[in-house]
């Protein structure tokens, strides 16, 4: 599956002692771009559930996705 998706970049970090993995948008240079630069971040228990569920979220990308 191509994306046309804005540029981002991705990392592992802390919240409140737990990992938290975070999709993020980043500018021409791939820097951070802070105000609103967070695009998805979640820890290990969401990560778990959405493996268990990625061929369900692949199916719903291609059913509703406009590109």
């Amino acid at each position: 599956m191509a994306s046309n998706l804005p540029p981002h970049d991705i990392a592992v970090e802390e919240f409140k002692g737990n990992k938290i993995f975070k999709i993020f948008k980043v500018d021409d240079e791939g820097n951070e771009i802070e105000k609103y630069g967070t695009i998805l971040s979640f820890g290990v228990t969401k990560a778990k559930y959405l493996l268990e569920h990625i061929d369900d979220i692949k199916k719903f990308v291609e059913t509703y996705s406009k590109d």
